[in-house]
């Protein structure tokens, strides 16, 4: 039997594990008693360092955050770990595959950490995500570590979820090419050249420095770039002075509070276009006849433009 939703984030802001998984299911399932818990917990967030992990596949992410998750650990500090990972076609569930780098970690009563599917969601990161951080938030962790799905240039969402963003680049896999495009290297606020002791690291390392030479020398903060081993937890120190480094800068220049207003933004108007949706197909328009309006398109009868303009003329837009 479940708990009510009272009892449940009580129990969450307790720092209690088993209702820490529990809430997340219901966010995840979107439960709808998931709003009320997450406005029950919501005024206890805001104290965790919110970390982004991430890179192309085989950069070593999941090898990275074990090796910074034990390093938070020994410094007597509590980790959230979302690792984000690609959705099963049969199941729609996570692949959980690289999840074994941090198998030794689960018996750690300092350390949470849940697998969530993409489920279709784009920009490297699920739908529920940034409900998940607040809950590990509220729940009492000092570090909440976002792992994203590792797809490549457009894991760009996790900016808007994060406070500071580690991109992952290893030697030898065409990160001379990477570092020259836009996309993920843009959100980057420190580089972790991860791998370091495999041939070719100075050189990806100069290739980046190079790209920041062509970046607003102006700029009043220039991502640093940390050369780390995580296989056998070499450059974490390094990599937390960075990362330090980083939140300090966010809190002297006024961009945590940029970055923050801009994640609440996002996050309120996602759920307004959602909630728009649910009322406007199955209020409005029944299912049937808004899939007779998408035939329509598919049979060139009318355009995506015409047809949306048609539906939003029907509530008075």
């Amino acid at each position: 039997m479940r708990p009510d939703v009272a009892t449940l984030s009580s129990e969450l802001l307790q720092g209690k594990y088993r209702a820490l998984a529990q809430s997340i299911s219901m966010v995840e399932r979107d439960d709808p008693a998931a709003s009320q818990l997450l406005a029950e917990t919501y005024p206890a967030t805001g104290r965790a360092r919110i970390l982004g992990i991430t890179g192309s596949p085989g950069a070593g992410k999941s090898t990275l955050v074990a090796a910074m998750t034990r390093f938070y650990r020994k410094a007597g500090k509590r980790v959230g770990i979302i690792a984000v990972d690609p959705t099963s076609p049969f199941t729609g569930g996570a692949i959980l595959g690289d999840r074994i780098r941090m198998q030794d970690l689960y018996t750690d009563r300092g350390v949470f950490i849940r697998s969530m599917a993409t489920r279709g969601f784009l920009g490297g990161l699920a739908r529920a995500t940034n409900d998940v951080v607040d809950l590990l938030d509220a729940a009492g962790f000092d570090i909440v570590i976002v792992e994203t799905v590792g797809v490549g240039q457009d894991e760009v969402e996790v900016i808007r979820t994060v406070q500071s963003n580690v991109v992952v680049l290893v030697p030898g896999m065409g990160d001379d090419i990477q570092a020259i495009k836009a996309g993920i290297m843009e959100i980057a606020d420190v580089f972790a050249i991860n791998k370091a002791d495999r041939p070719g690291a100075d050189r990806t390392a100069t290739e980046v420095m190079m790209m920041m030479s062509l970046v607003d020398e102006h700029a009043e903060w220039i991502p640093p770039i940390v050369k780390t081993v995580a296989s056998q937890a070499k450059g974490m120190a390094e990599l937390d002075e960075a990362l330090s480094k980083h939140n300090d800068y966010l809190v002297s220049s006024g961009e945590m509070q940029r970055r923050s207003l801009e994640r609440v933004r996002i996050r309120v108007e996602t759920h307004l276009k959602e909630r728009f949706m649910e009322k406007l197909v199955g209020g409005t328009f029944s299912a049937e006849e808004y899939n007779r309006i998408l035939d329509d398109v598919l049979d060139k009868k009318t355009n995506p433009h015409g047809a949306a303009a048609a539906m939003l003329g029907r509530v008075g837009f």
